[in-house]
C-alpha cells in the first residue's frame, strides 16, 4: 500500500480509514462489522475489523490497478497472476493459529489455459503455488517436493491438507493440524499451557489489549473466557468445519466421531514421519535465539523469556 504497510494499532485503524475515504469516498462502519461469536463488540475490537476490511478494500483496488497496467502493456494474456496472503488476519485466534481464521487464505489465479470465472472448493496448500509457477515455465517438479500442479492435466485433489506452527518470537509453542473435506483435527504439544500465550508482540496489539482488560475485569461472556482464556487447552481438537465455521464445539471426546477422530490421528502421524517433524527445539536453542533480546530494555520479552523457561522446567 502506499507509504507502506497499514499497521496495527490506533494510528493504523486512523490511516486505513483515511486512505479508504480518500480512495472510496467512505470508510466501512465499524458498527456495521461483523466479529467472530467469541469476540464481544467491543468499540476497540470492531474499530479493527472495520480498517481491516478497509485494507482489503485498498489491497483490491491495487492489484486491479495491476492487472490493468499488464493489459494496457499487452501482455496481460501471457501472464500468470497468483494472488495469495501467508496468513489470515492477525488477531487471537487467527494467524498463528492453525483454525479457519488463521489458515484459510485467498487464492485467485489468472494466466494462460487456466480456466476464467471457476470457483475450486478442494483443498490445496500454500507449497502448491511453487508447483503452479514451476510448471508454468516449464520446469519440472523436484522429486521431494511436496507441491502439486492444481492445473496439471489429470489433477487430483488432496484428500487432506496439513498445517503447523512451532516458536514464534519468544513463545514457545507446537501446534499441528490435519484438514479432510469434513473434519479439521488439531493436536496441541503443549495442552498445560493456555491458549493466548504472553508475547510482546500480539500482546501490544490494541485488540489484545482491550481483551486481556475485558478478562481482567469479568467483563466478558462464557464463550469468549471458554475461547481465549482457559488456562489450559486439550491435547486434540476435531471439528466438523464445514457445520462449526469459527471451531467452537470439540468433537474429540464424543463416541459418534471415535472414528474420525482416529482416522485423522493416523494421518498426521503419517505426515509429521514422512515429511520430518523437526525435534523439540532445545533449551541451548532457545538461549542462542533469545541472547539477542536480553539486556535491550524490552522487560515484556525478557519477562515471557522468563515464563517460557520457567515452564519448561515445571514439564508444561
Amino acid at each position: 500500500l502506499p507509504g507502506g504497510k497499514i499497521r496495527d494499532g490506533d494510528n493504523g485503524v486512523a490511516r486505513a480509514r483515511g486512505e479508504a475515504i480518500r480512495a472510496f469516498g467512505t470508510a466501512v462502519d465499524p458498527a456495521a462489522a461483523e466479529l467472530p461469536p467469541f469476540l464481544p463488540r467491543d468499540p476497540v475490537l470492531l474499530d479493527d475489523r472495520a480498517a481491516y476490511l478497509d485494507a482489503v478494500r485498498l489491497t483490491d483496488a491495487h492489484v486491479g490497478r495491476v492487472i490493468a497496467r499488464l493489459e494496457q502493456e499487452g501482455i496481460l494474456d501471457d501472464t500468470l497472476v497468483v494472488f495469495l496472503t501467508d496468513h489470515g488476519i492477525s488477531h487471537v485466534r487467527a494467524k498463528q493459529f492453525l483454525y479457519d481464521e488463521g489458515t484459510h487464505v485467498p487464492l485467485v489465479v489468472r494466466g494462460p489455459g487456466i480456466p476464467r470465472a471457476a470457483v475450486r472448493d478442494d483443498l490445496v496448500e500454500h507449497i502448491d503455488v511453487a508447483a503452479v509457477t514451476l510448471a508454468a515455465v516449464g520446469l519440472p517438479l523436484p522429486p521431494a517436493m511436496q507441491a502439486r500442479d492444481l492445473f496439471a492435466a489429470g489433477y487430483s485433489p488432496r484428500a487432506a491438507v496439513f498445517a503447523a506452527r512451532d516458536r514464534c518470537d519468544e513463545t514457545v509453542e507446537k501446534i499441528r493440524s490435519v484438514r479432510t473435506p469434513r473434519y479439521l483435527y488439531v493436536r496441541n504439544g503443549f495442552p498445560a499451557r493456555p491458549h493466548l500465550q504472553p508475547n510482546a508482540y500480539k500482546d501490544a496489539k490494541p485488540t489484545l489489549v482491550r481483551l486481556r482488560e475485558l478478562h481482567a475485569a469479568g467483563r466478558l461472556d462464557p464463550l469468549a473466557e471458554r475461547v481465549l482464556f482457559a488456562p489450559v487447552r486439550p491435547a486434540e481438537e476435531l471439528y466438523r468445519w464445514p457445520d462449526d465455521p469459527w471451531q467452537l464445539a470439540n468433537l474429540a471426546a464424543d463416541p459418534i466421531h471415535a472414528g474420525a477422530l482416529a482416522e485423522c490421528r493416523g494421518l498426521l502421524d503419517h505426515w509429521l514421519a514422512t515429511a520430518g517433524d523437526p525435534a523439540a527445539e532445545t533449551v541451548a536453542a532457545y538461549d542462542a535465539d533469545m541472547a539477542v533480546f536480553l539486556g535491550t530494555g524490552n522487560a515484556d520479552v525478557e519477562r515471557n523469556i522468563a515464563t517460557m523457561k520457567q515452564w519448561a522446567a515445571e514439564g508444561r
